[in-house]
């Protein structure tokens, strides 16, 4: 009797473990890192990367002398230009693209070189500034096609 009480008894133990495990949120994934490239003097660039950290992004920063020089490096279209140039998974995000825009594009992984915000919109992040202007986000692919991705 004593045997089966305490088998009984570690069995509700176990079930009750395993449940609340289950119960228990999964831990969620990491979002992969973000290397910035940007000339050190760009206070709206470093406004940009507190925004993507603060998003849960880790972020690795390079200070270059020529950003556009890099830009070019990375497949980025001249037209689509912007102040700094981020890699991530493969992908290149130049200037200020919005942090929810880039977890889409990692999530979706569509055939695209990158997303940019070209020039520097006020209202875009780490853009403040009142008022703050509508702008499109703009993907291109390596041979060059341009869309628009996102408005906002």
């Amino acid at each position: 009797m004593r045997k089966s009480l305490i088998v009984l008894l570690s069995l509700f133990a176990l079930v009750g473990a395993t449940a609340g495990a289950a119960l228990r949120p999964a831990p969620a994934t990491p979002l992969p890192k973000v290397v910035v490239y940007k000339n050190a003097s760009c206070g709206c660039c470093s406004k940009w990367i507190d925004y993507i950290k603060a998003a849960g992004f880790p972020v690795e920063v390079h200070d270059v002398d020529d950003v556009s020089e890099f830009a070019a490096a990375s497949g980025v279209p001249t037209a689509l230009g912007s102040c700094h140039t981020a890699l991530v998974q493969g992908y290149v995000i130049e200037g200020h693209v919005p942090a929810d825009l880039v977890q889409k594009l990692l999530t979706e992984k569509p055939k695209l070189a990158g997303l940019s915000v070209p020039g520097m919109v006020v209202g875009s992040p780490g853009m403040d500034g009142n008022p703050a202007q509508p702008y499109d986000v703009i993907s291109w692919t390596k041979d060059g096609k341009t869309a628009v991705y996102a408005k906002r």
